[in-house]
Formats: structure tokens, sequence, C-alpha cells
């Protein structure tokens, strides 16, 4: 960063979040060039609403950071256009190609969904922009669907299955799995699959992705488990709309079945009050991560809205401020092999500590948080207590695409 950046920073973290409005008109004097469009891609509406609505804020609090409150970039505005694709793959294809042709965003952050990320793969190929895909997972995004226009900050389901592998991969271990009938679902599950090396698994059960009546699938979980020997698990692995953890209710403690899963927002933990010591692996979680970022993040996130920062405001930031540094590093130029230049090997600090762009893959290398479900009544759902930080190079997280 520049210095005048940094010390920007730097009075944002000591004094709190700067109005834009007490900034001096000069600061917003334009160079030539023009503002800097950046296109956020998400679900405004839909069945991923909750998560697109945290990804906004926390992209936007990563660009507000990252330029120190300024919004600019070597002297040019950066804007945020802000484009509804609502669990619809055609729909985001759409809005991308729109974002790039009439509206000449320079890049693009998005979207929730893995298989709108999916369909917008070709379109940042096409208009050769720059791709920062989050928090869509999908191992695809960066594996076989790759392009060299296509980064991501957000986790991929590699890191959600080597974190959850590392709590539960042990010998005489029985597990059926539980996810969703999408990219999301099934890369999750295969990843998982290729992590586990002691246990066994015995079942895959694949459900829609809005389903609320989980009785068929989970009698189904049961038989394939009640009579294996050894400690049985159901792994969990969903999105969305839906409580998959009601399977409880049908109490599957009488077949000796544990429940095991990822980390979620705070409207899924509520239903891991009713799990009590159960364990997994997160990405972020708001009380994990004791750095300078995540510090300013919780601070602004309680004084704008009156509670903490949920999981994918956290790691919508991350996204926010990979765009700033990428941009500060070119002096402000969008251009996509610049940009590529610089962000491949690029390390960045978010909330949830350092990321880094691999280059092979453009997958951002980052730690999980093995954490345990504890019961506390001052909050509304079961609280992930951070067991211990898994960091990157502990975790085997395979290089997929064919570069």
């Amino acid at each position: 960063m520049k210095q005048g950046k940094s010390a920007l920073r730097r009075s944002l973290l000591a004094a709190g979040a700067v109005s834009l409005a007490a900034v001096s008109a000069p600061a917003f004097a334009q160079a030539k060039g023009g503002d800097i469009k950046i296109a956020l891609i998400y679900s405004k509406t839909g069945i991923f609403e909750s998560y697109g609505k945290q990804t906004q804020i926390g992209v936007q609090m990563g660009l507000e950071y990252a330029t120190g409150g300024t919004m600019m970039v070597n002297g040019r505005k950066v804007v945020l256009l802000e484009k509804d694709a609502p669990g619809k793959p055609d729909v985001g294809k759409a809005q991308l190609t729109a974002a790039f042709a009439d509206d000449k965003a320079a890049l693009a952050i998005g979207p929730v969904s893995s298989g709108v990320a999916l369909a917008m793969l070709p379109v940042a190929e096409e208009y050769k922009k720059v791709l920062i895909v989050e928090p869509a997972v999908a191992d695809s995004i960066t594996g076989d669907k790759w392009n060299r226009y296509v980064f991501r900050t957000g986790r991929n389901s590699s890191h959600d299955a080597a974190g959850n592998a590392l709590a539960l991969d042990k010998e005489g271990v029985v597990i059926a799995t539980l996810a969703q009938d999408y990219a999301f679902g099934r890369d999750g599950i295969k990843a998982f699959k290729d992590q586990i090396r002691k246990a066994k698994i015995v079942h895959e059960e694949y459900l829609p992705v809005a389903t609320t009546d989980f009785t068929a699938g989970a009698q189904r979980l049961f038989d394939a488990l009640k009579d294996k020997p050894g400690r049985k698990f159901i792994y969990v692995n969903w999105a969305g709309a839906g409580n998959p953890f009601k399977i409880v209710e049908l109490d599957p403690k009488r077949y000796g079945i544990e429940l095991a899963s990822g980390g979620n927002v705070f409207a899924g933990l509520t239903a891991y009050k009713s799990i009590p010591g159960m364990e997994g692996s997160t990405t972020y979680y708001y009380q994990m991560h004791k750095n300078p970022v995540n510090n300013w993040l919780i601070t602004e996130h309680y004084k704008r809205f009156k509670s903490p920062p949920d999981m994918f405001t956290g790691t919508g930031m991350a996204a926010g401020i990979a765009a700033i540094e990428a941009l500060e590093k070119t002096g402000g130029d969008a251009n996509a092999d610049k940009l590529i230049k610089v962000m491949e090997g690029m390390s960045f600090e978010t909330p949830k500590g350092k990321m880094t762009f691999r280059p092979e893959d453009h997958q951002a290398m980052q730690s999980m948080f093995h954490f345990r479900v504890k019961i506390d009544p001052a909050f509304a759902w079961g609280v992930p207590e951070l067991i211990r930080e898994i960091k990157a190079e502990e975790m085997n997280i395979p290089i997929r695409n064919k570069r």
C-alpha cells in the first residue's frame, strides 16, 4: 500500500470507520481513466439471499477498508455495481455479460451459488476480465472448469473436506454422507471422500436443494449405518434453505449414530444448539480470529448493524481487499493480463488471516478452523468454539485444473 493509504488505514483501526462524506472533496478528484467499476454478482433474492446479503456487506467493507475509507485507487474512484443472480445459472451468466459488455465493469466478484459460478466462468474468459469467485465453493470452479481469468478468495470444497476429515478420519469410524444434489453438494462429498484415509464411507445421500422434509433420506441413512460396528457418523454438507439437522428429532442416537458437519452462518448454527459437542471445521467465525483486519470488521459491523459479522461477511471482505490490493499493485490499471501477473502468488491480509493466491489455479490458500459446538445461553446459536487453526500447509488441497 502507498503510505497515504496505510496512514488512513491505521486511523480507521484506531478510531473506527471514517464517513465517506467526511473525506475532503479533492480526494475524489478523478484521474484519467474514469471510475473503476467492480461488478458484484450475488443472490439479492432467492434461497441464498441471506448469504448474498452477507457477501455484499463484506465486499463493500473490504473495499472501504483496503482504500482507507476513500474508495479511491491511484486517484480513480472505485464504484461497486450490484447485480442479482438468485441461484439461477442462466441469470448469473446474463448479469455478468451485461456488467462487462454494457456497464464496462473492470472486474467482477461473486457469486454465492456454485452452479451460477460455473455458468459465469466462460464469460470472464470471453471478455478477458478477472472474476474473483466468492463465496461459491465447488472444486470444479478452480478445477476442470477453470480458466486463467478466474481467482477465488472463498475456500473450496477440498478445504472443507480436509478440515472435517481431520475431525472424523479415524480407524473404526463409519460414515454416511448427506448433501444437496447439485455442484456444491456433490463436489463437497467427492472432496471429503478424497481426504478420508482411515474411516469407511458406506452411503451417500443426495436430496433436492430446497428439501424441507428429511424423513425419507434420514431413514436411508439410518439403514445404512445402524448395523455397522464402530463409531458411526452422518456427515452433513448443506447450504441454504432447509434444516437437515432436524434428523436429530428422529433419534439417530438409538442406533449409536452421531452427526458431524462444517461451520455455518448464524441462522444455520441455531440448529447446532441441539448437537452440543459436535465437531467440524469452519472457514470463519468472528470470535476465532485475532488480527487487525478482523478487529476492524467486528467493531465497524457492530456500529453499523448492531450485530457481529456473519460467516460470509468475513469472507466477502477478503474478496474486496484482494481486488483493491491487486489494483493498487497495477497502479489502478484493470487490464486483466496486468492483474493476473500481480495476483498470481499475491498474499493479502483478511479477517481470517493471510491468504495467498496459488499461481497454478488461482485458489486462495488459507487456514480452516477446527471447532467443537458449545452451548452458551448468551447466544441464539450453538457456538463453534475454536479447538485449533488448521494451517494451509497442513491440508492437501489438490490442483485439479488442466493448466
